[in-house]
């Protein structure tokens, strides 16, 4: 089992634990098991923030692929979280990442995979756990298990899928505790803003903090629903603003 930690400045928010059996399932699989699990979700549900938090937890090597990236620079970024230098050519940088995945005992986390995906990278990712056995966590976006059926060698080596939840009231208590810090949030305030953020971490994170700024600007240390009405506070929705002629 992965040890219970609380970091300061950190909301323990329900897709942590989410994620954080992802993760458990990958490391203390039995022999001759899989050790891929596939994290995934609608962008903004804090997959991002959940992976990384485990990460320092559990001194796994983080890397966010880019979209422009290619196979060298992925392996080299790997490479870079590892501290050893890249050597050369493709093929012996793809052997250093594996050496030090099976001598470390460390998971890799790879974020945004729908780019590795989008670039038919993935069996490079393959490569990287059957020269490991290492525990491989793959983050991205709602489609990101469809998109692997196409890749069927890959696809049968994932332990499990496993996806992110949408925000929740208990979630909104956690991060008012740091994005509204030393602002009491009523509840209909935070109910509030879980309905209207369709599921998104981030767009309640922005409210939060958004609310915390109204809140500082008139002296106010408690505020609800009614009072953000009553000040005319604006809360980001996602929807687009409307053209002002």
């Amino acid at each position: 089992m992965i040890a219970e930690t609380r970091t300061p400045g950190i909301a323990r928010i329900g897709n942590i634990a989410q994620c954080q059996t992802a993760l458990e399932r990958a490391i203390s699989r039995s022999a001759n098991l899989p050790g891929l699990v596939c994290f995934y979700g609608p962008s903004g549900w804090g997959k991002s923030l959940s992976s990384n938090y485990l990460c320092n937890t559990q001194r796994g090597y983080y890397v966010q692929v880019k979209s422009i990236w290619s196979k060298k620079v992925f392996l080299s970024k790997i490479l870079g979280e590892m501290g050893i230098k890249p050597a050369h050519t493709t093929g012996e940088m793809l052997d250093q990442v594996c050496d030090q995945l099976s001598a470390s005992g460390r998971p890799l986390v790879i974020d945004e995979m729908d780019h590795l995906v989008d670039k038919n990278a993935v069996e490079l990712v393959r490569d990287i756990y059957e020269g490991s056995q290492a525990p491989i966590l793959i983050i991205g976006e709602e489609q990101l298990p469809q998109k692997l059926k196409k890749f069927e060698r890959f696809h049968g080596r994932v332990l499990a899928f496993v996806p992110a939840l949408p925000v929740t009231l208990a979630d909104a208590h956690e991060l008012a505790q740091v994005y509204a810090q030393g602002v009491q949030c009523g509840e209909d305030l935070l109910a509030h803003l879980v309905h209207e953020s369709h599921g998104s971490v981030r767009r309640v994170c922005v409210n939060l903090d958004q609310a915390r700024e109204e809140a500082a600007a008139h002296g106010a240390n408690a505020i609800d629903l009614t009072w953000c009405q009553k000040h005319s506070v604006k809360f980001y929705t996602g929807e687009a603003p409307k053209r002002r002629v």
